[in-house]
């Protein structure tokens, strides 16, 4: 039996403090990680606080871990010791359902978060199946790759899964830890990317990251003289937004992708998603595949997380600062 040092939460909304746990015999199929960087997702907030009323305690959040594989089970062929690999969100699935046949993980009825009825990543270990334990390429900073594997492969998804190419041209709602990424992923995909936000003074650090238009949503009018301009719009922003003039942004058969979930129902005309054969859809978190896919694509086009970095001691600091919004714009913890 082993036994993993971690930061944990012991009831709802508590700080983190120093917690051990034991651990069994390793799977067949798993491997075991040592953790080197975690980022911090506003996600873990919300399980901290149990406002989603899934969270047990002793709580260890985390799920955006990279680290170096220091055993594998004795099933283990696709990962080796000494191999750096990321984990996101997910840590296990079925592996026999249809969605998992179809190589889309992230959609099993028995998908198994990473740190939702588990420990996560605020920890010096973590044990996931091997499938998800996805190998970082060498060109990518560990710290700046660790958002990637949740906040970046939600940016990305919608993006291949809606087929942007190089003349489609994508919108993305929000510069902030999604968006920020979101613009850099769309810019690879050859698109014309337009930022929206609400801040008039992110405009250059937008186009800084790839975006060719800025467009300050609190300007109304010029949100409006984009009807019909786009094919695809991401909304990566968690408050309330005028969805309606997004949808008419839209050219036909346009998609509306929601990535950050609002407090208050959308509201939407039926009607204005049936003369155009418009759609608004959501995306989750991506498939191994998936995950694969966009680190390569992270490498080969130098696309990272801009960070701010804090000792995995320090995790409570690093928790009230993303409850404030006050990083720019992940943060990450170190071992």
């Amino acid at each position: 039996m082993v036994e993993i040092q971690g930061w944990a939460a012991h009831a709802a909304g508590a700080e983190l403090s120093n917690f051990k746990y034991k651990v069994d015999e390793l799977g067949a199929n798993e491997v075991e990680v040592k953790i080197s960087h975690c980022g911090v997702c506003h996600s873990d907030v919300h399980l901290i606080n149990n406002d989603w009323q899934i969270s047990k305690y002793p709580f260890i959040p985390g799920h955006e871990i990279v680290g170096k594989v220091t055993a594998i089970g004795s099933g283990v062929k696709d990962r080796k010791v000494g191999e750096r690999v990321g984990i996101g969100w997910q840590s296990d699935s079925c592996g026999i359902c249809e969605w998992c046949r179809k190589g889309e993980e992230q959609l099993c009825p028995k998908a198994q978060p990473t740190c939702v009825g588990r420990n996560g990543g605020y920890a010096a270990a973590i044990r996931v199946n091997s499938r998800f334990a996805i190998p970082v390429p060498e060109s990518l900073d560990s710290e700046n790759v660790a958002p990637l594997l949740c906040g970046g492969i939600t940016v990305y998804s919608p993006l291949r899964n809606w087929l942007a190419r190089p003349s489609s041209r994508v919108g993305v709602v929000g510069i902030g830890g999604l968006g920020h990424m979101g613009i850099q992923f769309a810019r690879a995909f050859g698109s014309e990317v337009t930022a929206f936000s609400t801040s008039a003074d992110k405009a250059d650090e937008a186009k800084g990251l790839g975006a060719h238009h800025f467009v300050n949503t609190r300007d109304t009018g010029a949100v409006k003289k984009l009807a019909g301009s786009f094919d695809l719009i991401l909304s990566t922003v968690s408050a309330d937004q005028d969805f309606q003039s997004f949808v008419g942004a839209l050219r036909p058969k346009g998609t509306l992708v929601v990535l950050g979930a609002s407090p208050s129902p959308m509201q939407i005309s039926a009607f204005s998603l049936l003369s155009g054969q418009k759609a608004v859809a959501g995306s989750p978190t991506g498939s191994p595949t998936d995950l694969h896919e966009m680190l390569d694509v992270a490498a080969r086009h130098g696309i990272k997380a801009i960070t701010e970095s804090f000792a995995m001691k320090d995790c409570n600091l690093a928790v009230e600062k993303v409850k404030k919004n006050q990083v720019r714009y992940r943060a990450v913890l170190k071992a």
